[in-house]
């Protein structure tokens, strides 16, 4: 696994300290991007917030996450969280060092108070002694919260004197992507009240702090205002993989007004292993989703989900096309994108998946909708240590794929032939990587060359039948 370390820098350490106007909450932000371009520490919100115990505890939990490593629990990870300000609203995501968890803390409208929101993407700092001061808020007391640096030391910051190494694993960086294309096709499947999401969850083996939970994937269906534990995926299904993945959760419970849990369409998991799904803790003024991926072992970096739309040059220029047209959106519109660009919505979304590859899009599923901000890492990075596209376009540079009709061949490095079907646009394969997984985590390299070379051959006749005078 390729990893490197990127140098976060801080002006101070972010601290909770009492005032005479009740206690302050100083969020110290790294160089981040904003409408203005890049700055070193750019300031989002000065502001109270409406319910300050519910906030540090779900600040908390998002820290928890990106402090986790669920499947090797044994090693500590290290990565702060992300904050974006969207105008309406701040949204604070992390993911676990495994790559297999995802969570994102939006702090809506209605939880912000006396203080408007900028615009942009930053790492923020979340320190141990940070962490241990949130941990003793109580419900009375009020909390502003700054995000970035004192409005009179903006222009005063003689430099970063806190710096962290942070490790960036490249399956880290592919997660961030993956996790927000898969939550896209993700649909509502079950609401409970907050009584029935409190008994839930603190049911759940491995959710209460004890030891995690044995044995492969688990399900649960829909039943009345609660959840019912199964053992297949019967039609209407939610996966629960590794339920102890769920524990961050435990920190905001007794303030929940509603549990949401996001999966599959309906039988797109039948049949399978294991399938992703969200869980989304509904608060005062807040929401706290988890994104849990097919397995407590698996990451997200292997889906496959972004394979496509990086295969495709088409693709690649769209996305240039849409980010001129992002502005930080909390909701981005892709019809009206659509209208801006003139292309189809089809392309816009595709384009959307190109960008969420760079973490330039993320995917709200509260609201079904993406949602523009800037991960400070190297986009291209994603791209180049994808194996299986770097594989894909080694192959069409060899010349190794011959197409005929809906059938192709596809010689691979040993000069084994591996045939590849087309039906109705889906890709199947007679190599190895297709048996084992029947599509449910991407297409193989062989699929993808096929559809680099169909897609190359589209775009050299396309001219050809312009100028046939079909129009």
């Amino acid at each position: 696994m390729t990893r490197s370390l990127q140098t976060v820098a801080y002006p101070r350490p972010s601290a909770l300290e009492s005032g005479a106007d009740g206690r302050r909450l100083g969020l110290e932000t790294s160089r981040g991007a904003t409408p203005a371009g890049a700055e070193d520490h750019p300031r989002f919100f000065s502001g109270f917030l409406t319910s300050p115990q519910i906030g540090a505890a779900a600040l908390l939990a998002v820290a928890d996450v990106a402090a986790a490593r669920y499947h090797q629990p044994q090693w500590r990870a290290s990565l702060d969280p992300v904050v974006t300000g969207n105008g309406d609203r701040l949204r604070f995501e992390s993911f676990s060092g495994c790559g297999g968890v995802y969570a994102r803390l939006d702090v809506l409208a209605p939880g912000l108070d006396d203080g408007d929101v900028g615009h942009g993407t930053t790492n923020v700092d979340v320190n141990d002694p940070l962490r241990e001061a949130l941990s003793r808020i109580g419900s009375d007391d009020p909390l502003h919260l700054r995000v970035g640096p004192e409005e009179l030391a903006v222009t005063t910051l003689d430099g970063p004197v806190v710096e962290k190494k942070v490790p960036l694993p490249d399956r880290w960086l592919r997660g961030f992507a993956e996790a927000q294309v898969i939550a896209a096709g993700f649909d509502l499947r079950a609401e409970l009240p907050a009584d029935e999401a409190v008994r839930f969850l603190r049911g759940l083996p491995g959710a209460g702090g004890g030891r995690r939970a044995a044995g492969g994937p688990r399900w649960v269906v829909p039943v009345g205002r609660g959840l019912r534990p199964t053992t297949r995926p019967v039609p209407g299904a939610v996966c629960l993989p590794g339920p102890e993945r769920l524990g961050a959760l435990r920190r905001v419970l007794r303030h929940a007004t509603a549990l949401r849990v996001y999966g599959p369409a309906v039988g797109a998991a039948a049949g399978t292993a294991g399938a992703a799904a969200a869980w989304e803790v509904v608060l005062p003024g807040m929401r706290l989703t988890l994104t849990l991926s097919p397995d407590a072992s698996r990451g997200f970096s292997g889906e496959g989900g972004v394979l496509d739309a990086l295969a495709t040059e088409e693709a690649a220029g769209d996305a240039e096309l849409i980010a001129v047209l992002l502005a930080w959106e909390p909701r981005i519109d892709v019809a009206d994108l659509a209208a801006s660009s003139g292309l189809t919505p089809a392309r816009v979304r595709a384009a959307l998946v190109r960008l969420g590859t760079s973490g330039r899009v993320g995917y709200d599923t509260a609201e079904a909708a993406y949602f523009h901000r800037e991960l400070p890492y190297d986009a291209g990075r994603v791209e180049r240590h994808n194996p299986r596209l770097r594989s894909a376009r080694a192959l069409v540079a060899a010349g190794a794929v011959a197409l005929d009709g809906a059938l192709a061949s596809v010689t691979a490095e040993d000069g084994h032939a591996h045939r590849v079907r087309d039906e109705a646009g889906v890709l199947s394969c007679s190599c190895l990587w297709w048996a084992r997984y029947r599509g449910g985590r991407g297409p193989c390299k062989h699929a993808l060359a096929v559809r680099m070379v169909r897609r190359g051959a589209a775009v050299e006749q396309a001219p050809a039948v312009m100028g046939g005078g079909v129009r």
